[in-house]
């Protein structure tokens, strides 16, 4: 079994990804690069191929939607748990277990249905939704081709 001394690499805090896709893998070496704590937990060993290869945090091929995976990962020593598997519905499920039984202060979920914000709030969970920060951003950009375009009839 692993063991992370909460004294790791100089920095007291442990942050728990879970999905290494492209977002996780980024995050994960990011934060390593940072000399975070970081713990990646992945479905599959070959998508850890995505990470830099600086990653010094550590790997573990499991499903953490499993407790068995969550405890081995050492989920009750994470200040932060970020999840940002594909699926809401996994996403939803582990965000719940690491707040109601393992009491994790710190969870940010992806999820692509904004539809569902409403039941991660309800469990105090933080979500990133790539729909809504999307939408918002071309709408800026609208908005602000539109001010451009405004200023420019105006001067004529």
């Amino acid at each position: 079994m692993m063991s992370i001394r909460h004294d790791w690499l100089g920095k007291p805090e442990l942050t728990l990804i879970i999905g290494c896709g492209r977002l996780g893998s980024t995050l994960a070496s990011t934060l390593s690069n940072e000399s975070q704590n970081v713990i990646l937990i992945d479905r599959q060993a070959e998508a850890f191929r995505k990470l830099s290869p600086s990653y010094a945090g550590l790997t573990l091929v499991g499903d953490a939607a499993n407790v068995e995976v969550l405890k081995q990962a050492q989920i009750e020593k994470a200040d932060h748990l970020v999840i940002v598997t594909n699926h809401d519905n996994t996403n939803i499920l582990i965000a719940q277990l690491a707040r109601e039984l393992f009491q994790v202060p710190h969870v940010i979920c992806r999820l692509y249905d904004p539809q569902r914000e409403c039941v991660y709030r309800e469990f105090g969970i933080q979500t990133i939704c790539p729909t809504t920060l999307s939408s918002q951003a071309i709408e800026q950009r609208l908005q602000a081709k539109a001010t451009a375009d405004q200023k420019g009839s105006d001067t004529l």
